[in-house]
């Protein structure tokens, strides 16, 4: 298989399966794939294909665009919005058998309206915000305010043109190991229990329930309910550096090459803003990566370490937007159309050493790589598909 060798990101669908196949080692139970954001950089199709095969519960999307998708390429998994789709889509969400998460009383009776005047059904899951503060219908507070939110929650049972097929919430803090953390993941959890038993003691189908994220099921595998919802674990990362499953193999690596080496002398200076400059003889590498295609430019002045010939190569000045130079001095016959391991398993930065250097988390790392990089999907060590948004294949 064929491609240009500029910047691309090799998606190990190995390791993506030996991924999914420990988490329902460790859950015992059904596993449901988060794949927003396209799969968090990793390239939503061939990702939803190779876990639909593997047995995948269900996949958990951002918007009606991504299920969309998903329903084009024909996935048939249930797929499930976790956030907003305007209520004027309902005859798209019912004809896709999209399911919509409920969040509201006031969104649940415009989804209904919309429903209803469309002639469709739409599937539902409703949301419950037990403590992190975005969307759902809030049991947190005081016994009032829990019996206003189970009122709600009953209410959208009764609006026609919803069929509400299951019910789940959101952990704000379970990537974190600290005492109050800990307490206040566990008071969630049970909150969102006594909310789905309170349901069910009313004479309510409580249909599919799930609560766990990645991190949930790394400390507490036991709260897998009827389904857990696996996201960033899936790509071999963890969910923080509290939090940790041994085992997981990363899926992705990000690849470039060297376009030309050249000679400094002593003064002589490299990129914009001359930030660096040679206090002795070097020799540099140019690779074909910058933040236009994801490569983030906090990591100029040394933070970034690429991997050329096995061995480490520093980020030399700033990172452009789609080029960079590395310090090659001590690695030998460095050459034009090198290869190079921008981030990846086994080298000098990982996505995870990546958002620790620039103050953020390995999943901004991994959706941040842009679709102008194609994704080349291997098996065996192989390319077995290559997906190139630019050339739409």
């Amino acid at each position: 298989m064929e491609f240009e060798k500029h910047c691309w990101a090799e998606v190990n669908l190995d390791a993506l399966l030996h991924n999914f196949e420990l988490v329902q080692q460790r859950v015992g139970g059904p596993v449901g794939a988060v794949i927003k954001a396209d799969a968090y950089g990793h390239g939503d199709i061939a990702v939803a294909q190779t876990l639909e095969q593997a047995g995948a519960a269900a996949f958990a999307v951002s918007c009606l665009a991504e299920a969309h998708h998903l329903r084009l390429h024909g996935i048939n998994a249930p797929v499930l919005i976790l956030g907003y789709t305007a209520p004027d889509f309902a005859a798209r969400l019912a004809g896709g058998r999209i399911t919509q998460a409920v969040f509201s009383s006031e969104y649940a009776r415009a989804l209904s309206q919309a429903a209803v005047a469309a002639g469709v059904e739409v599937p539902c899951h409703l949301k419950v915000d037990t403590g992190m503060g975005r969307i759902g219908f809030s049991v947190c507070g005081d016994d009032a305010s829990f019996e206003e939110a189970i009122a709600g929650l009953e209410g959208c049972y009764a609006l026609p043109g919803l069929r509400i097929t299951g019910i789940f919430q959101h952990f704000a803090v379970a990537d974190s190991v600290s005492p109050d953390d800990d307490a206040y993941t566990r008071t969630q959890h049970d909150l969102f229990l006594r909310t789905v038993k309170r349901l069910q003691a009313d004479g309510f189908d409580t249909g599919t329930v799930h609560c766990a994220n990645s991190a949930a099921q790394i400390r507490c595998p036991d709260w897998r309910c009827d389904m857990t919802r696996a996201g960033i674990i899936l790509y071999g990362l963890d969910p923080s550096d509290e939090v940790h499953l041994e085992g997981l193999h990363p899926v992705m690596t990000l690849k470039s090459v060297v376009t030309q080496v050249k000679a400094l002398a002593p003064g002589q200076s490299v990129s914009y803003g001359r930030t660096f400059c040679a206090q002795a003889p070097m020799r540099v590498a140019t690779v074909s990566v910058g933040y236009a295609d994801g490569y983030p430019r906090l990591l100029s002045g040394g933070k970034g370490v690429m991997t050329v010939h096995g061995q480490p190569a520093p980020v030399l000045g700033r990172v452009c937007m789609d080029q960079a130079l590395i310090d090659v001095t001590q690695i030998p016959g460095v050459k034009m159309g090198d290869e190079v391991t921008v981030f990846g398993p086994g080298a000098a930065d990982t996505a995870e050493s990546i958002a620790r250097k620039t103050g953020t988390i390995s999943y901004e790392i991994t959706c941040g790589i842009a679709r102008r990089v194609p994704r080349v999907y291997l098996q065996k060590g192989a390319p077995v598909r290559i997906w190139n948004n630019l050339e739409e294949n």
